[in-house]
């Protein structure tokens, strides 16, 4: 949404039905403290875990995370999103990211491994089909996580001629091209065997990338080259100040606008960790609690971190301070097992 054209922001929150969650939530976003208050729900396909708005901001996606899993698109007008038609089978399982890229919805698939291609209409709206699947190969040593592919996110690099794939399963980043619909790898990264890439994050500049990894607490800070469509692993940095004491799963990860920070969530250690970027590697600066419970995703906006923790039902605001990067609670809704966040 454009800054100056008299309207209030919103937040679409995603959320688990099966565990008691109300769908898709919408709520608006205070414009002085970021705080969210809820507007209406839509529980229009099962398990909208992850959610995408197109650029201008008219049409929302969303996955169903389920076995049979699909991808939805609705309407923005007014507080509560309207179907634009019938969910689309992604012909794979358990999806859980979308992106747009290349005229298309694409969907990566933790179930299947794979990342599947819906083509969008000029009027933003989904085609009756997928266009194509690319399905992962490979496994890893972490038993039982990785004993097959599981893509974790999809999403274009900052230029828009690659859509990168993060896969769980096979510890390694594909970068993938599409023609007439088809999604093919174009080069495939291999990271540390047992890490378990989740999500990446891009530094502003488009220069490099930050790997979250869910099977060890730590981040892969890699160079990344557009012109080639290469992503060199460099380094890894620890999440967490020790050893964790029990489950420790980062999720979501977050680079600083201004690219001198990046945060990360931590599942079961329910923190939220705060890096300064330095150069080509990540320092830690500390760690403050989610205050929540299993924090799935972690988004930035407008200075503000906002967490959805999955099991205490929330979403947390957290206002940053641009100095130092710590961020402090501001406040929380209600939302039963909240998945992500994205704002219009």
């Amino acid at each position: 949404m454009a800054e100056g054209d008299g309207r209030q922001r919103r937040a679409f929150i995603g959320s688990f039905t099966a565990a008691g969650g109300p769908g898709i939530v919408t709520a608006r976003v205070a414009p002085e403290t970021g705080a969210l208050t809820a507007l209406g729900a839509l529980d229009g396909v099962p398990d909208p875990s992850y959610l995408a708005l197109s650029p201008d901001g008219g049409t929302l996606y969303a996955v169903s995370e389920t076995a049979d899993g699909a991808v939805a698109a609705y309407r923005v007008r007014g507080d509560r999103p309207e179907p634009a038609g019938a969910p689309v089978p992604v012909d794979a399982s358990g999806p859980t990211h979308l992106s747009l890229f290349a005229g298309h919805v694409l969907t990566a698939n933790y179930g299947s491994g794979s990342v599947t291609a819906v083509p969008l209409r000029a009027d933003g709206t989904l085609a009756r089909a997928a266009s194509g699947v690319l399905r992962h190969t490979g496994s890893g040593p972490h038993s039982p996580r990785q004993q097959s592919p599981h893509a974790h996110q999809v999403q274009p690099d900052p230029s828009g001629r690659w859509a990168v794939s993060v896969d769980l399963g096979t510890d390694s980043v594909r970068v993938c091209t599409l023609t007439d619909g088809v999604p093919a790898v174009h080069r495939e990264a291999a990271l540390r065997p047992g890490s378990g890439p989740r999500h990446l994050a891009f530094h502003p500049d488009g220069t490099r990338a930050y790997v979250v990894n869910e099977l060890t607490p730590t981040v892969t800070v890699c160079r990344w080259d557009a012109a080639e469509g290469s992503l060199q692993p460099l380094a890894e940095t620890p999440v967490l100040p020790g050893v964790p004491a029990g489950d420790a799963y980062p999720s979501g990860i977050v680079a600083s606008r201004d690219g001198r920070f990046v945060w990360t969530a931590t599942r079961g250690e329910d923190v939220l960790s705060v890096l300064a970027v330095e150069g080509e590697t990540l320092r830690l600066l500390g760690t403050v609690p989610c205050a929540g419970r299993w924090p799935r995703a972690l988004t930035e906006s407008d200075g503000v971190l906002y967490v959805a923790n999955e099991r205490s039902g929330d979403v947390t605001w957290f206002p940053v301070d641009p100095g130092t990067g710590l961020p402090r609670r501001g406040g929380s809704l209600e939302v039963p097992a909240a998945s992500c966040v994205i704002f219009d």
